[in-house]
């Protein structure tokens, strides 16, 4: 089934950009894998190369830098690793304060980054989970 069918919610709320850049690794994917979760990571791990989750939707990198936000996006396929939920743990403090301040995440002037990671990988969970029930 083509990309623009199978497009999660979180994708139908981002800009262009990202669903043109999901839909065409997805694509690809089915084309090589065939339908099903794998043609979905491969989508997902192409998105993460260039963009980042802010809430309910994905929004390209700071400074339109690309590369694996994540150590599993970073990773082979057949080895293990942590997904960071779309958050960029590749960027500056500063942008993820920024984002912090974007999401109203209480306590962020007196969080490390980790604890900033955390926290907005919380909000983007609860703001997705709003806007799907919406």
């Amino acid at each position: 089934m083509p990309g623009r069918q199978e497009l999660p919610s979180t994708l139908e709320r981002s800009s262009r950009d990202a669903q043109r850049t999901w839909i065409k690794a997805h694509d690809s994917a089915v084309d090589q894998y065939g339908e099903g979760e794998r043609a979905h990571r491969v989508a997902y791990g192409a998105l993460k190369h260039t963009h980042e989750k802010v809430g309910d939707h994905w929004e390209r990198k700071e400074g339109g830098r690309k590369g694996p936000s994540d150590p599993q996006s970073a990773r082979p396929r057949q080895q293990p690793g942590r997904s960071g939920e779309g958050v960029d743990e590749q960027a500056t403090k500063e942008h993820l304060y920024d984002l912090a301040r974007q999401l109203d995440i209480d306590g962020r002037s007196r969080m490390s980054k980790p604890e900033l990671l955390d926290a907005i990988r919380r909000a983007n969970r609860s703001r997705t989970r709003e806007a799907r029930t919406s």
